[in-house]
């Protein structure tokens, strides 16, 4: 069996809010997982993401691959240097490991009609 780790939508229409989980490759976005390993809020300022660093960590080691998505957000997070930090003993808090910022970006035009 492949297992992803990816994003399931949970919460109500355009208010999306998504589990990461760790699931089968084969199942449908929002079917049944193997385990629910973190969350993520894109509609938070700033955006919210939380992840059970222990339990990424088995999952990788049991071969689980992110996501493109999940693994955005985990680069960002600086969730291997917190694996890593975890391995050696220590206190993710304690190695001073930041999150990356936000990215920057222009925002979308408005659509319908324009006024001249």
């Amino acid at each position: 069996m492949a297992v992803k780790i990816r994003l399931a939508r949970v919460g109500r229409k355009k208010v999306a809010r998504y589990r990461v989980v760790a699931i089968d490759s084969r199942a449908r976005r929002d079917g049944r997982s193997l385990e629910m390993i973190g969350s993520y809020n894109p509609e938070a300022e700033p955006k919210e993401f939380s992840i059970k660093y222990d339990r990424l960590a088995y999952w990788l080691n049991q071969g689980a691959e992110p996501s493109l998505t999940v693994h955005n957000l985990l680069k960002q997070d600086r969730a291997q240097e917190r694996i890593e930090a975890a391995e050696k003993g220590l206190d993710p808090s304690a190695a001073n490991i930041e999150r990356k910022p936000e990215r920057k970006r222009k925002p979308k035009p408005k659509k319908g009609k324009e006024s001249s």
